[in-house]
Order: structure tokens, then C-alpha cells, then sequence
């Protein structure tokens, strides 16, 4: 199965699914993952700095011996390296074991995010990084970074799931031709989201599990996801979500279930915001 690709803003392409490492903090349980992952069909993979897994990550890509032409990795930018994001990001690389990213990106738009985000223009204009973008960034912090001479972030990636739908801000980044990932894409498993009659119900139709019709939801509104698991099988399971499609019906069902619920950090809340720095890079 081929993942389909979006192309971003500076004709970088990205697979639309991918997997997410975060809180992936046992180093045997990783490397299986990944070897599934790849042995599945995944090349796409997301992390961090502030994971503490980069590792891991280069270790297990170095160890499968895969070519590094075949993979779309993204690592990002913590609010304790916003004064030194070249040095930051070559630290990335010096874990990674690689000597460029794909996709490079502002974890928090904490304080000091304008100056970070000069440097990050540097990488790219130095051709070191092939694109980048930001996380958890909304209209206004988006606004102090944009200008006839800056670079138009490739991809904003933003907590999204069915209880927490962000249209308005979706729409707003589609049309500034600003890609939107979607962390936490099945909504952390919270809130009885697993157990939503619509879901379900859908599910039933297509023969899919819930969390399949909710990863598909994601996938036409094209929104870029990369779940997490450790399990083989559920590694499996999001990954064949390429064989159906969702009814205009369906897609509208699932909008009605916008609840506006986050599960995460709010980056409107600024004390948030002013203290995400003061949480250590795990280095």
C-alpha cells in the first residue's frame, strides 16, 4: 500500500501517515515498533528534541538499513533552544545520526519565538533543512512571523481529534497554503471517544474499527496524522485505512461531534506558554 502524499507549501512532498514516538520511553519496546513499522509500510516518522527518543530513532533507522531517501523525518525545535536554534537543530542531527531533516519545526510558540523562527529561516535558506514549519501555533503567533520576506511556515501541527475539531483555524492554515498535522489524532483514547455511538455506528458500516473511521476523518480533511503504538497489530490496523472512504454524510456526522474539548496544553494560555521553557530537554 502506498501512502498518499501532500505536497507542502515549497513542493516538499510528506506522507500523509505516519507514526508519532512520543512517549516512547522503553528502548527495546521502540526498536520493535519501528522494525514493524517499516516492515508494514510506514516511512514517515515524528519526533522531538524534548522526547528524549532521537536516538533511538537514527539508531533503529541505521540498524534496518534502510536508505535515507525513503523516510520523512520530522524533529522540532524546544523553547530552552530558541537563542541557539542552529545549534539545536545540528544536536538533533548529531542524535539522529543524519545530516539533514525533512521537516524541522517550533515545538510551543513560548517566548522568543519570533527570534527562533530567523534562525529556522537560516537553516532553510541554507539549504540544511528541507522544510519548516510549527506546532501549536494559532492565527496570531502565525501573524508575528509572517511578512513579505519570511518564510510561510510548510505545516502548523496542532492537537485535533473528533471532540476537538478546529475548523475555523483548519480552514485559516488551508488557505494560507499552510499544511495542518494532527497530533493526538485519535484524541488519546479519552473522553469515551472509542465509544461514541456516531463512531461506531459508522464503523459497523465499513467493517473498520472506530479508531480507523476516525483516522480516515483525518485523512480527508487532509490533515497529515502519525499515530502512536507500540502493539504490531495496531501499528497494523492504522495503517489500512487506504480501502474506504467516508460518505459526505458520514464526514458530516462526525463534524456534529465538535465538543471543542482539548485534551492537551492550550497555547491560547499564555502563563502555559511562559513556562513550557522552564521544562528541561531530557539531554
Amino acid at each position: 500500500m502506498t501512502v498518499p502524499q501532500i505536497k507542502l507549501n515549497n513542493g516538499v512532498q510528506i506522507p500523509q501517515l505516519g507514526m508519532g514516538v512520543f512517549k516512547m520511553q522503553n528502548e527495546a519496546e521502540f526498536y520493535q515498533a519501528f522494525q514493524w513499522a517499516l516492515e508494514i509500510g510506514y516511512r514517515h516518522f515524528d519526533t522531538a528534541a524534548f522526547y528524549g527518543n532521537e536516538q533511538w530513532l537514527g539508531a533503529a533507522i541505521k540498524k534496518a538499513g534502510i536508505d535515507r531517501k525513503e523516510l520523512f523525518i520530522t524533529s522540532k525545535l524546544w523553547p530552552t533552544q530558541f537563542q541557539e536554534p542552529e545549534k539545536a537543530y545540528q544536536q538533533s542531527l548529531d542524535r539522529l545520526g543524519m545530516d539533514y531533516l525533512d521537516l524541522y519545526l517550533i515545538h510551543w510558540p513560548a517566548p522568543g519565538f519570533e527570534s527562533a523562527w530567523s534562525g529556522m529561516e537560516k537553516l532553510y535558506h541554507d539549504h540544511q533543512v528541507r522544510a519548516i514549519g510549527v506546532s501549536n501555533f494559532l492565527e496570531k503567533h502565525l501573524s508575528a512571523i509572517a511578512g513579505p520576506d519570511k518564510v510561510t511556515p510548510a505545516v502548523d501541527q496542532l492537537e485535533i481529534h473528533p471532540y476537538f475539531q478546529r475548523s475555523d483555524l483548519l480552514q485559516h492554515l488551508q488557505q494560507q497554503g499552510i499544511a495542518v498535522e494532527a497530533w493526538g489524532p485519535l484524541g488519546q483514547a479519552r473522553n469515551g471517544v472509542f465509544d461514541e455511538p456516531v463512531l461506531k455506528t459508522i464503523a459497523q458500516a465499513h467493517h473498520k474499527t472506530v479508531q480507523q473511521v476516525i483516522l480516515r476523518w483525518h485523512l480527508q480533511r487532509q490533515t497529515i496524522i502519525f499515530p502512536k503504538s507500540i502493539h504490531q497489530e495496531r501499528l497494523q490496523q492504522n495503517f489500512e485505512v487506504f480501502d474506504f472512504e467516508l460518505t459526505a454524510s458520514e464526514m458530516q456526522q462526525i463534524a456534529q461531534l465538535d465538543k471543542q474539548q482539548p485534551n492537551g496544553s492550550n497555547p491560547a494560555d499564555q502563563d502555559f506558554l511562559d513556562h513550557v521553557g522552564d521544562r528541561p530537554l531530557p539531554y
